[in-house]
């Protein structure tokens, strides 16, 4: 008597979870709908995401209903009512969810290649932008340095800039100061310690950096390797997200129809299937 009471609870708390678990799934599924924008990218993109995140919930719950009924058949000895059979409605779910996670597949490559190329071209119009933008100013600098006030200025700054470095390089201790400081970039620390031995190290450094076409070609070069790291950055994303997506995908649609097919086959609702007893 209590081995079969602690069967038929069993059975009954097996079933009752995996119902849960794909009952929860479809609560889910009907809220990540919303809001419903199938023409958009990135929300089918999102919405195949979540959905593979969640896809292995209706699979564990159709494993523990089909537990809850196995327990159920291994007890011959019960004449209790079985109630409403769930299987065959899991089956059909079971088969439509392989169908879906099947779909998801080829189409989650495709919107997720079809994105990675838009931000690509996104990423390099803008960098183009950019380095137009660069181009334009440095041109009106290039022409205001041209005027005889723009060179008196531009020597005013060498000047200026010389006298600040000579004055640091004099003062031994505002010199080590320097060179302990975090403030101080390590570029700069390396130009002191050249033109403390090389003073003409100072002079042409201070030309490179008042020279426009250096300036113009370090900050394209800035330009450049940002607009390549975002590129980079929007493939590997890209590259990971059909890689998981895509396999977790298609391993869920084989499992799903797995279940489902060999169910329905089993119980006779395919063609080819030979129905069984159902269980007791």
């Amino acid at each position: 008597m209590v081995n079969r009471f602690t069967s038929v609870s069993t059975a009954l708390t097996v079933k009752v979870v995996g119902i849960i678990c794909i009952l929860s799934f479809f609560i889910d599924f009907f809220i990540l709908l919303l809001p419903f924008q199938p023409t958009d990218r990135g929300w089918q993109i999102s919405l195949a995401t979540a959905l593979v995140d969640r896809g292995i919930v209706p699979l564990v719950g159709l494993g523990l209903l089909f537990a809850g009924y196995w327990i159920d058949s291994a007890d011959a000895a019960s004449d209790r009512p079985q109630g409403i059979d769930l299987r065959f409605p899991a089956l059909i779910i079971s088969s439509v969810l392989g169908l879906m996670f099947l779909l998801i597949f080829p189409l989650h490559l495709n919107n997720v290649n079809q994105a990675k190329t838009q931000t690509v071209n996104q990423i390099t119009q803008e960098a183009d932008q950019a380095e137009n933008q660069l181009n334009n100013r440095l041109s009106q600098l290039q022409a205001q340095l041209n005027t005889d006030q723009g060179k008196a200025q531009l020597e005013q700054l060498r000047s200026q800039t010389k006298a600040q470095f000579t004055e640091l390089l004099k003062d031994d201790q505002k010199y080590k100061q320097a060179l302990e400081s975090s403030q101080i970039p390590p570029n700069i620390k390396e130009l002191l310690k050249k033109a403390k031995t090389n003073p003409q190290e100072l002079d042409k450094a201070i030309e490179q950096q008042t020279d426009l076409q250096t300036l113009k070609n370090q900050q394209l070069s800035q330009l450049r390797q940002r607009r390549d790291d975002a590129v980079k950055q929007a493939k590997d994303n890209a590259w990971k997200s059909g890689l998981r997506i895509g396999i977790s995908s298609l391993l869920l649609s084989i499992g799903y129809i797995i279940i489902g097919w060999t169910g329905l086959r089993g119980m006779g609702a395919v063609q080819g299937g030979k129905p069984r007893a159902a269980a007791r």
